[in-house]
């Protein structure tokens, strides 16, 4: 750990330069002083005490490595060294959390707060010529804001953000290397027997995490409920038979998400061949991200590889050109190859195609594309082909005049499978692809 330490305490200033000379260039842009960047606070559950699981504010957090302190504030006007409002009360109710600077305290005049309703002391008095930027509007209001969250500057922060930092870079490499243990431990739940409910605690206490810590919602599926895109219910009895396992999980390191899914067929059956086919589709497209290249395209190219596989594994009695051209494609593959991967798990900027947010629609065949943009170096993507066989989705294509398209003797073997997803971690440099994930040998 102190090797990380190290790397990120050598990183992390050329990452706040970066996001000082952005910062300049937008309140240049927006003809203001400063922004003012709330971390967030806790939201109670309506008519209970209790407050739902805090997530931090991602402006705050491409900052500051501080993603479990609600009521703290960030000064920036781009030249002068940043200001931390640190909230850090006097409680006997709860345990608080002390500042622990690490490598970054240097780099911020740090104040601290002991009354959140306090903070408008420690706050530019004239708030004119500052923006706020984050959710609670009724708080930024209260205090004076004018500015508050404008279109313009969260565009071109938005915009840049999809370019990662050395040191941001470095989280994403550590949150894989956290995803990638869990996610091998849960492998061996599955192959235990494991209910799923147990196999989403294996993946939990591999890296000590609690269910509020994942940066999503695990998806841990057994047989047909791989089917379901976003499966999150955790049966507590185990199937009568063990056939197959999704699961799409990731890990937080510093705010920065990783986000991984497998999976795997429990016996050596054609249902293991087609994860075999699928994976080698799937580094297929890994190897297309590259600079210059518009996702869209690398979508389009996975999509008709997927229509191909429908024909080796004679799916369809029709030509994959033909199952392109009539669509029933998207019955296997209902979902869009990727997406943008940072501070958020779909992270922002993916359909901009310059600082000022000019919007890249996707094609309407592919609706459910994350990202449209063109693939730079710097960029940070997952790539997650799929091949399902939904039975809703099923029903609707069986319903149609394409049903004829279709062998549903061999896809209704299928059924009680329910589908494939592999999904990596790739950073775009201008030579090469790093896969995060491959890199630590999960297969």
């Amino acid at each position: 750990m102190s090797i990380l330490i190290n790397k990120l305490k050598e990183e992390y200033p050329a990452h706040i330069e970066c996001l000082q000379q952005r910062t300049k260039q937008a309140l240049s842009r927006e003809n203001i002083e400063g922004v003012v960047i709330h971390s967030g606070q806790e939201i109670k559950a309506f008519l209970d005490d209790n407050t739902y699981p805090f997530r931090v504010n991602p402006h705050f957090k491409h900052w500051l490595p501080l993603i479990n302190s609600p009521n703290c504030w960030l000064i920036v006007n781009g030249e002068d060294k940043p200001t931390l409002i640190y909230y850090q009360p006097v409680d006997f109710w709860h345990k608080i959390t002390p500042l622990e600077e690490s490598y970054w305290g240097d780099l911020f005049n740090i104040e601290i707060l002991k009354q959140a309703s306090d903070v408008d002391k420690l706050l530019p008095y004239d708030k004119k010529d500052f923006a706020y930027i984050g959710s609670h509007i009724e708080v930024a209001k209260a205090l004076g804001f004018e500015v508050i969250n404008p279109e313009s500057m969260l565009n071109y922060f938005h915009y840049h953000r999809a370019y990662k930092s050395t040191y941001e870079q470095t989280c994403l490499r550590q949150s894989n290397t956290l995803a990638v243990k869990a996610h091998q431990a849960a492998k061996a739940a599955f192959f235990d027997g494991d209910t799923e409910y147990d196999i989403q605690n294996a993946y939990l206490n591999a890296i000590g995490y609690n269910n509020n810590e994942v940066p999503y919602g695990n998806i841990v599926a057994l047989n047909e409920n791989c089917s379901i895109l976003h499966y999150m219910h955790f049966e507590k009895q185990a199937p009568q038979v063990h056939r197959s396992f999704l699961i799409d999980a990731g890990a937080n390191f510093n705010g920065y998400a990783a986000d991984i899914t497998r999976t795997y067929s429990f016996k050596r059956d054609r249902f293991a061949e087609l994860i075999v086919r699928m994976n080698q589709l799937m580094l297929r497209a890994v190897a297309g991200l590259k600079p210059g290249v518009s996702y869209v395209d690398l979508h389009i190219a996975t999509y008709r590889e997927i229509a191909q596989v429908l024909v080796e594994f004679n799916f369809i009695n029709v030509s994959a050109d033909t199952a392109v051209e009539s669509g029933i494609v998207s019955t296997f593959f209902p979902h869009g190859l990727g997406h943008h991967l940072g501070l958020q798990v779909h992270d922002m900027g993916g359909f901009m195609a310059d600082e000022r947010g000019t919007h890249i629609s996707s094609p309407k065949e592919h609706a459910f594309l994350r990202t449209s943009r063109i693939i730079e170096a710097g960029q940070v993507f997952t790539i997650e082909p799929g091949l399902y066989f939904i039975d809703s989705l099923l029903q609707n294509l069986k319903d149609s005049s394409n049903s004829d398209q279709v062998n549903w003797q061999k896809v209704d073997e299928m059924r009680c499978f329910g589908g494939i997803r592999i999904e990596d971690n790739i950073i775009v440099h201008q030579s090469h692809n790093e896969n995060m994930t491959r890199d630590l040998e999960l297969g």
